[in-house]
């Protein structure tokens, strides 16, 4: 099963929107605290619907925490801006970890140490953008992946 991570998210209805989509389309959501919002927020609920009661949500209480229930073989694709490789140049696998970091700083600098591989980036021709909204950065890297695994190659 794909899996999507938020790290620190800090907007209730684009977790919403996240939780929807992962609904939606079979995807497990692990949220990394601390999170910006409280979990019972009702934009939260707002913008997942009634969609909260199927979500696959697994929550972890920090990111090494998370880091510490990885399986030693997680394919892990770490979404940033600061990446060279695109993220329609990876090839998915229906297990994959693709991992979102913060809406306002985005993943933290130390992963890179830690994981040196698997990190991918949306491109965004706009001169003046630094990033994406985190729920459609979400949709964007997931349909990515589901239109790989679901039908082949790139």
């Amino acid at each position: 099963m794909l899996k999507i991570v938020l790290v620190n998210p800090e907007i209730a209805p684009n977790t919403g929107n996240i939780a929807r989509l992962c609904v939606c389309n079979s995807i497990q959501l692990h949220l990394v605290h601390p999170l910006g919002y409280q979990i019972n927020d009702r934009n939260l609920k707002r913008a997942g619907m009634d969609y909260w009661q199927h979500l696959d949500l697994v929550e972890h209480a920090d990111l090494d925490a998370f880091l510490a229930s990885l399986p030693p073989d997680a394919r892990m694709r770490w979404f940033s801006t600061k990446s060279d490789t695109l993220h329609w140049d990876v090839d998915y696998q229906s297990d994959d970890w693709l991992v979102f970091g913060a809406e306002s700083k985005g993943l933290p600098d130390r992963l890179r140490a830690v994981h040196p591989e698997g990190w991918v980036k949306i491109p965004m021709g706009g001169r003046f953008v630094r990033s994406l909204n985190l729920s459609s950065s979400v949709a964007i890297g997931a349909y990515e992946a589901l239109r790989q695994i679901h039908h082949g190659a790139r």
